[in-house]
Formats: C-alpha cells, sequence, structure tokens
C-alpha cells in the first residue's frame, strides 16, 4: 500500500552524494532498479534521473515492519529512503559514480507499487520501437533516453544564454496563423467562430519574424514549435523544433559568423569539443559536383570523378546516350573494395535502381583473369578506353569503381547515396568526429516538373546574388541566392538567408514563381503591406534542434531525443492520436467527414 512523504524531505539526488557526505543523514527518492536479499540484509539499487545509489537494509537498523517493506521491494517501486551515508563495506564498483558510498537505511516509505513492466528499465535495450513509443513514459526511465534530454535541455539553456548576451530578444510568435501554402502541407485548425475558415499551425516563424525585423526589434531569437504534415523520414516528425533567429542590418558573412561562434560555444560546454573556426564554406556547385549532395558528409573521401570527357567517345552505349541526352557519367572510387562479393554489388545496382537509375556500372580493378579489370560492361569497351577511365578514377588494383550515367540529378543522387552506404558499410565514420560545413550560393530557382515552373528553393523572400539579377528573366534557374546551410557530417542541421527587402525585386520573384500581383497579395499581403513602410535589410537562420541534439548526443534518430515523438506514420502510439472525436465537437465546427476512396467507412 502506497504511503505519503509527509515529514521526508528529499536532501539530496543519488548521484549528488560521494566520499565527502560520509557520515552525513540524508534522504533520497526514487525508483527501484534492483534488489538483493542477503537474508538479515537487503540491498537496493535506488535510480533517479541521475543516476544509481547503492542502499543496505539491514534487519538489525529497521524497524520489523520497515524491513518487512524492503522484503517486499520490487523493480519500479517508488520509495523514500533516510539513512546515513557510509563507505562501501563490500567491493567498490567502479562502473558507478556512487560505486564507493552507500545508505544504511533506517526509514522506509513505499511511496507507490509498481506492475512488472513490459521491458526492462536499463540502457541498450533490445525491445521494438513500436512497444517503446506505447510505453513511451516508461522509455524516458532509461539512463541513455534521460541522458539525451538532458543534453537536449543544456543546448536550448546555452543557446537562449549566448543569444541574449549576443544582443537577441526572446519574442514568441503565433501558433495559429493563416495558411500560405509555398512548402509543405499546411496543418489546418478548423475555427468555430468563424465557420468555413481555417488557422494553419506555422511551418516555421519566417513570415512574423520578418514582421519583428520591419518592426525595429533588430535581433529576434525564439525555440519554436513548427508543424508541417509531410510524409516521414527517420529525421522528421510532424510537429518539430527550430532555434530561429533573424537579424537587421547584416550580411551573410554576419549571420555566419555568429552562428559559428555559437556553435562553438554548444560544443566545447556540452561535449568539450573544440570547433576550429571558421568553418570552411563550399559553394553549393562544388558539394554537388564533389559530393552528389547539398549536404556533404566530409569526414571520408570517395568523392565523385566527372568521366564524362573520357567516355564520350566510347563504344558503350549506356554512357554515350546518357551523355547524347545531356546528362553525365560520373563515378566514385572504392577503395580496396575489388573483391566485393557479386550478390553486394547487385544489392548496390537494386539501391541504384530504386532511386530511379536504370542501373549501376562497375569496374573491378585488376581482379579478372591474368590482372585484366572485371568489368560489367568490359565487352563493350576497347581496352585502352577502359584503361584511360580506370586511371581518370585513380584506380588501383583491387579498387572497386561504381559509374551512374543519367541526367545530373539521378547521378548525384545515386552516387552521393552510395558513396554513403559505403562509408557506413566499411566503418568510414566515426559520430564523435564533428566535421563542420557552409555550403553557400544555393539556386535561388529549381524546376518543378510536377508544377512545370520554377519555384523557390527555400522560400519567394531569399535575397538573389546581385550579379545573378541580370538573369532572372533569361536564365532563372542560374540565379544563384544570398542562402546558406550549415551541414554537420551529412546533415543540415540549420539554413537561412539573407531577405529580400526592395520591393521591385520582391514583384519580379513573384512574377517568376507564377503569381500575378493579385496571388501574392492574397497570400503574402500582410508582409508585403508592412514592406511599404520602411524595412531594414535583414537575414537569418533555423537549426532543428530535434537534429543538432540528435548528432551530439551520438543517436540514430530524432525519436531518440524527443520526450514524446510521433510513430512513422504521424500517430501517437502512447495517446492513439490521431483519433475520431464526437459529433458534437464537429457540429459545433460545422465540419462534416467525407473519407476519400472509402465510402463505407464513416465517423
Amino acid at each position: 500500500m502506497a504511503e505519503s512523504m509527509q515529514g521526508m524531505h528529499r536532501t539530496h539526488r543519488c548521484t549528488e552524494l560521494s566520499n565527502a557526505n560520509i557520515g552525513e543523514y540524508v534522504t533520497v527518492m526514487g525508483w527501484v532498479q534492483k534488489k538483493r536479499n542477503l537474508g538479515g540484509m537487503i540491498f537496493v539499487d535506488l535510480r533517479d534521473r541521475t543516476g544509481l545509489l547503492q542502499l543496505i537494509f539491514d534487519q538489525n537498523d529497521l524497524s520489523e515492519e520497515d524491513f518487512s517493506k524492503a522484503y517486499g521491494l520490487r523493480s519500479e517501486f517508488v520509495i523514500a529512503a533516510s539513512g546515513k551515508v557510509e563507505k562501501r563495506s563490500g567491493a567498490v564498483n567502479e562502473n558507478l559514480k556512487t560505486g564507493d558510498i552507500e545508505i544504511r537505511v533506517d526509514v522506509l516509505r513505499v511511496l507507490s507499487e509498481a506492475e512488472t513492466p513490459p521491458f526492462p528499465i536499463e540502457e541498450g535495450i533490445n525491445t521494438r520501437e513500436e512497444l517503446r513509443l506505447q510505453y513511451r513514459y516508461l522509455d524516458l526511465r532509461r539512463p541513455d533516453l534521460q541522458r539525451n534530454l538532458m543534453l537536449r535541455s543544456r543546448v536550448a539553456t546555452l543557446s537562449r544564454n549566448f543569444m541574449a548576451n549576443e544582443g537577441f530578444l526572446e519574442i514568441e510568435t503565433p501558433m495559429l496563423t493563416k495558411s500560405t501554402p509555398e512548402g509543405a502541407r499546411d496543418y489546418l485548425v478548423p475555427s468555430r467562430v468563424h465557420p468555413g475558415t481555417f488557422y494553419a499551425l506555422p511551418q516555421s516563424p519566417q513570415l512574423f519574424k520578418q514582421l519583428l525585423m520591419c518592426a525595429g526589434y533588430d535581433r529576434y531569437f525564439q525555440i519554436a514549435r513548427c508543424f508541417r504534415d509531410e510524409d516521414l523520414r527517420a529525421d522528421r516528425q510532424p510537429d518539430f523544433t527550430q532555434m530561429d533567429m533573424e537579424l537587421s542590418f547584416v550580411t551573410e558573412e554576419d549571420v555566419m559568423s555568429i552562428n559559428e561562434r555559437l556553435l562553438q560555444h554548444l560544443f566545447k560546454e556540452v561535449l568539450d569539443v573544440d570547433v576550429q573556426l571558421p568553418i570552411r564554406r563550399m559553394p553549393y556547385c562544388e558539394a554537388m559536383d564533389r559530393y552528389g549532395s547539398d549536404k556533404p558528409d566530409v569526414r571520408f573521401g570517395m568523392e565523385l570523378h566527372n568521366v564524362s570527357e573520357v567516355v564520350k567517345d566510347c563504344g558503350f552505349g549506356v554512357f554515350t546516350g546518357a551523355l547524347a541526352n545531356g546528362g553525365s557519367v560520373r563515378g566514385i572510387n572504392v577503395k580496396g573494395q575489388g573483391g566485393m562479393a557479386r550478390k553486394k554489388i547487385d544489392a548496390l545496382v537494386d539501391m541504384a535502381k530504386g532511386m530511379g537509375a536504370k542501373g549501376l556500372a562497375y569496374v573491378c580493378v585488376g581482379m579478372g583473369e591474368g590482372g585484366a579489370h572485371k568489368s560489367s560492361f568490359a565487352k563493350f569497351m576497347k581496352p585502352e578506353e577502359m584503361d584511360a577511365l580506370v586511371s581518370a578514377m585513380e584506380g588501383e588494383h583491387g579498387d572497386l569503381l561504381l559509374f551512374a550515367a543519367d541526367k545530373d540529378s539521378i547521378v548525384f543522387n545515386v552516387l552521393g547515396s552510395l558513396r554513403l552506404e559505403m562509408a557506413k558499410q566499411l566503418d568510414l565514420v566515426r559520430k564523435d568526429d564533428f566535421q563542420f560545413l557552409w555550403v553557400t550560393e544555393f539556386p535561388l530557382l529549381e524546376y518543378s516538373e510536377e508544377q512545370g515552373r520554377f519555384v523557390a528553393m527555400h522560400h519567394p523572400f531569399t535575397m538573389p546574388m546581385e550579379e545573378d539579377l541580370q538573369y532572372l528573366d533569361s536564365d532563372p534557374g542560374r540565379v544563384r541566392a544570398k542562402a546558406y546551410d550549415i551541414v554537420l557530417n551529412g546533415n543540415e542541421i540549420g539554413g537561412g538567408s539573407i531577405r529580400i527587402h526592395q520591393e521591385h525585386i520582391q514583384e519580379k520573384m513573384f512574377e517568376v514563381l507564377g503569381f500575378t500581383k493579385e496571388q501574392a497579395h492574397e497570400r503574402f499581403g500582410f508582409l508585403l503591406d508592412a514592406f511599404k513602410y520602411g524595412v531594414p535589410p535583414h537575414g537569418g537562420l533555423a537549426y532543428g534542434l530535434d537534429r543538432l541534439a540528435m548528432l551530439m548526443a551520438g543517436a540514430d534518430s530524432i525519436r531518440e531525443v524527443i520526450a514524446f515523438p510521433k510513430a512513422k506514420d504521424a500517430s501517437c502510439l502512447m495517446t492513439q492520436a490521431p483519433d475520431a472525436v464526437d459529433q458534437k465537437q464537429l457540429d459545433e465546427l460545422s465540419l462534416a467527414i467525407h473519407i476519400v476512396g472509402d465510402e463505407k467507412k464513416e465517423q
């Protein structure tokens, strides 16, 4: 039966005690991790968010009632215990922060009993993620998740303090706002007061932080909740957190400089890692050419080689056909892997096909009979053509050369992904090797085959580079943006840009994006109106706090650093959200449910 803690006051968390406290009378509270019964003496490992502490219950020190309670303790019971801190009588546990002390308990209260949990409350458990998410409140008791959330909390606190010292004001922006669809799908909230109308949950505070610059607040910062109704991946959630900032009267270098110092501060304070400044810069085009990615992992080599010139007159139709259609032929050199099993190579070919490629060509350098090159396309190439290709790839005996031939977007996607896959298979990277990179000079626009028009690569308020403004009409795809992403170990952890503040450039941008003046005003009228009254040059950046914390914690998914994450289908396995609602609630919102594609299903 649960007891009250009345009259008892916790004096310390478990690992706040040390040799310095020996002889003191203390009170600790927490969960029973495990119990060992040695007859007249019972040992209990007590757990709280700081770690473990050993309690000793000696029947000579306790009342018969309290010793009986100690005898009945089981895992996850919540208890309060008072006693004297002593040097351990048994062997010291070198693996515990409190491994050389224990508390000799003379008062015990069982504050709450517990059923046997559906999985062990310990580190490194091999439990299905679905079960962990269903019982997330138990999963969150595990020390590794607790460390992750405490790290995340420390990152947020340090960031707030750093930004305040840099002159930033923390200002909240609305959660219920206007739908301005230009990016991901909005989450919509029906209005009861205005039937038939909807609020949108913010995909980011973008428009509001620009309005704050118009309002003269100069430097804004916010740890903001954001919402995007999009397909999920391991590093995506429908609701997520940004560390968001905007600054007035700044250049790209000003924004990057502040953020470099913020990252240097965070990694030193949280992980004791020294980030060398300035962080390396790399233009978008160079990143794509060398790594096949706009967020390259630069912890290892295996860079792309463009061999289009080398193979343009060869006899292999796959290569020459791709070039004739305006594409390219590129490859990567996987050093020392020429002996890879055919089954593994076939798996790489299937992976490439899954990303839109027609196939994947390969050469095992010098691994054929008599030292010849073993290749999937050797019969289509003259020996001298093959030798020239191997030489252009810097191939040496025993190397595996992988080639993609198609339009650039597919070639980059395939080889960029294969490069990461091979690094994973060959264990080329360490999670504690933190390599930062600024990727700059992004294209302002990208052509959408689906929409048949150019769309903004970032958002429609991104400032073009002045020297490229002349190409907005004649060659929109050539225009570079004053945009920048901060990349860490192949992950984009933040991105931003300098914004457009001149009305004529903003009008031209909307025109290129296919908006009429009326359409632009309908979507973004409140921002455009504000720009009529004096707007400073401004720019900003937003971090994905979840992703940053994931990388700092060495976790594999952002779900490991979020207290209550959604599953891959955007559902909450713990609360069973989303769920049906009462008809009365629908009536109040003037809503009727019609489920497309399932006419028989009713709510």
